[in-house]
């Protein structure tokens, strides 16, 4: 387990749904992975390289909602601007297993 934090630390973190609207290979990144365009509604649209290659094709990830961090600071990945992180667990495999809304929610809205 990591240090405990605050819930004035926990409230720092901005996560929000979003709907993946574009997908391409990434064949720069170092590892395996996706350039994904996130339609974050009023937040607008934003980029992320998520290493998904694995378990999630192009075609399964169009159109899905996700769950990501959008108060990163943009961090540069090959000849890529990643601009939010995508959340997901390891599972017993080392594969990415996306974390989602178990229903349909407005983009944009915010986790709490």
């Amino acid at each position: 387990m990591k240090t405990a934090i605050t819930f004035e630390d926990f409230l720092k973190v901005d996560i929000r749904i979003g709907t993946i609207i574009e997908v391409n290979d990434f064949p720069k990144a170092r590892k395996p992975a996706y350039q994904l365009k996130i339609d974050f509604g009023a937040l607008g649209i934003k980029k992320s390289s998520a290493q998904i290659t694995d378990l999630y094709t192009k075609e399964a990830l169009l159109h899905k909602q996700v769950s990501a961090i959008v108060n990163f600071k943009p961090r540069q990945i090959a000849n890529f601007m990643s601009e939010c992180l995508v959340l997901g667990v390891y599972n017993t495999n080392g594969n990415v297993v996306l974390l989602k809304a178990s229903k349909k929610i407005k983009n944009g809205e915010q986790v709490s």
